[in-house]
């Protein structure tokens, strides 16, 4: 299995950890041998039909901030990489753009076009433009998989997916953000939004730019992802009714916990809306975890609700999600 990586990040890199640790594994229990033929970040690239050394690639990044074989700027374009490279898979780790999805978007659509199975952990081009780019993997004939997307290393889509598609899912609400989750424990523990905000950055929760957890949109991002995944829905970013946690005041959580509520971002997806908001959540609901957990309660018309917990984010957590959807496609694909 040849893989073109776009993007060496903190997921990238743990990607490249992960392979290493469990190369012996993979080829035991799946007969998978994958190697990165090729790795491009926005410095340059590193190709080899091969398979690159991944010791080789972490240590540069880590000493020179640069990967192997990188070249000028100039002179390299990530399009041609991904269009010329003989490989069978495309894990694109570029962070995420939920203006015009870009250059994930690009990505994506250039790796399909050619051939390439792809795996993507960037919500951008998926919130934006899901459907149709379920139809370009349809029509190239290859998979497009995505579970790093939602809940990391938790497996929210495939728990939905497979282990109630027995059943018929009629709606689901969750906390999709664990950001903003943390923020809100805090603030029950009567720090201000201020400094339960201060304390996620400090912690490495929130980002330098908090906007996107804090105003509702990777949440309402997630939304898209699984109501178009799971419920067959065809919509977009735009179709979600979104808020977030900004302008919440201390008085407002403690006035939840002295009636037995916690406030949450809740994402609810009722099977014809979509909406991400500030909601009092029940204590006792096994939706309303604390900290930076993530979880997701689905109703289906037989089995009744049914809730996965787990954490949402992290570098490592996020490879496993990857390395999940490699197995997927194998299974899929190359055991035929």
């Amino acid at each position: 299995m040849r893989i073109i990586l776009v993007g060496f990040g903190v997921v990238g890199q743990n990607l490249a950890k992960l392979l290493l640790s469990r190369s012996a594994d993979l080829y035991g229990q799946y007969g998978m041998k994958p190697r990165i033929v090729a790795c491009v970040d926005r410095k340059g690239a590193a190709v080899s039909p091969a398979g690159l050394d991944l010791r080789d690639l972490l240590e540069k990044k880590k000493k020179t901030g640069r990967i192997v074989g990188a070249r000028n700027d100039t002179q390299f374009d990530v399009q041609q990489v991904i269009e010329n490279v003989e490989a069978e898979i495309v894990i694109e780790c570029t962070p995420t753009n939920l203006v015009d999805g870009e250059p994930g978007m690009s990505h994506l659509i250039s790796a399909m076009k050619t051939g390439k199975h792809v795996i993507s952990v960037n919500k951008g081009p998926l919130a934006l433009a899901f459907p149709s780019l379920i139809e370009l993997a349809n029509f190239n004939g290859v998979m497009l998989r995505f579970s790093g997307t939602v809940g990391g290393g938790t497996p929210i889509l495939e728990f939905a997916k497979r282990c109630l598609k027995g059943d018929r899912i009629t709606s689901f609400r969750g906390i999709l953000n664990g950001t903003t989750n943390y923020i809100l424990s805090k603030m029950e523990e009567r720090l201000t939004y201020d400094q339960a905000l201060k304390d996620a950055s400090e912690k490495g929760y929130a980002e330098a730019d908090p906007t996107l957890d804090v105003e509702g949109y990777d949440a309402a991002a997630k939304l898209v992802i699984m109501a178009n995944w799971i419920m067959g829905m065809k919509v977009t970013i735009r179709d979600v009714k979104r808020s977030g946690i900004v302008g919440i005041e201390q008085a407002a959580i403690m006035e939840a916990l002295e009636s037995g509520k916690s406030i949450k971002l809740l994402a609810v997806c009722d099977g014809r809306h979509l909406e991400v908001g500030a909601t009092e959540v029940p204590k006792l609901d096994p939706v309303c975890v604390n900290g930076t957990l993530n979880a997701v309660t689905f109703s289906s018309e037989h089995s009744g609700s049914q809730t996965i917990i787990g954490k949402g984010a992290g570098g490592m957590e996020t490879a496993s999600a990857i390395l999940r959807d490699m197995i997927e496609i194998r299974d899929s694909v190359f055991s035929k």
